[in-house]
């Protein structure tokens, strides 16, 4: 008996639904979140080893402890806030860009 293959696609509209449904556009946003939460948090790791900093070092700059250090460069409960207060402990300057306001330098 030959087994089926399915295609990513074909499973993600049997499991989630077809593209343009509400569970499937809510499935889409929060991984779109998480990736952008990843890739924050990869930047802010990699600038903490560029100056040879550990998390504890890290934390301490920001007034937090190393395990929030840890999940925020694992994009684990990253905010704004916690984004922005990393970045200005390593004196690394973030410009952001909003649709319909533009570029933001903080």
């Amino acid at each position: 008996m030959a087994m089926k293959l399915h295609t990513l696609d074909e499973l993600m509209d049997r499991d989630i639904g077809p593209i343009g449904t509400p569970k499937r556009d809510e499935f889409e946003r929060k991984l779109a979140d998480e990736l952008y939460a990843y890739h924050v948090g990869e930047a802010i790791k990699q600038a903490r080893l560029a100056q040879s900093l550990t998390q504890e070092e890290l934390g301490a700059r920001m007034g937090v402890q190393k395990a929030q250090v840890c999940r925020i460069e694992k994009g684990k409960s990253i905010s704004i806030a916690s984004m922005m207060r990393a970045f200005k402990a390593l004196g690394v300057q973030v410009a952001l860009e909003m649709q319909g306001i533009g570029k933001v330098a903080l």
